[in-house]
């Protein structure tokens, strides 16, 4: 009887699945494009900055020290 009610879980878990992938509108050629490229902008962007105050810091830290 468990067995049975498995099943029945599994389907009806994959019946909501289905259902919910059914809902998903999925970006156009120009969207994808324009955001990946603001990503990857800001991802470097970031990059830099830290990378920057990295070195200031070490920078710092060693003229402290000596």
């Amino acid at each position: 009887m468990s067995e049975a009610k498995t099943k029945k879980q599994k389907k009806s878990w994959f019946k909501g699945l289905k259902a919910e992938f059914s809902k998903i509108v999925w970006p156009d050629r120009q969207t994808l494009t324009r955001e990946t490229v603001s990503v990857l902008f800001v991802s470097v962007l970031l990059g830099v900055i830290i990378a920057v105050v990295d070195l200031a810091v070490r920078f710092g830290i060693e003229f402290i020290v000596k």
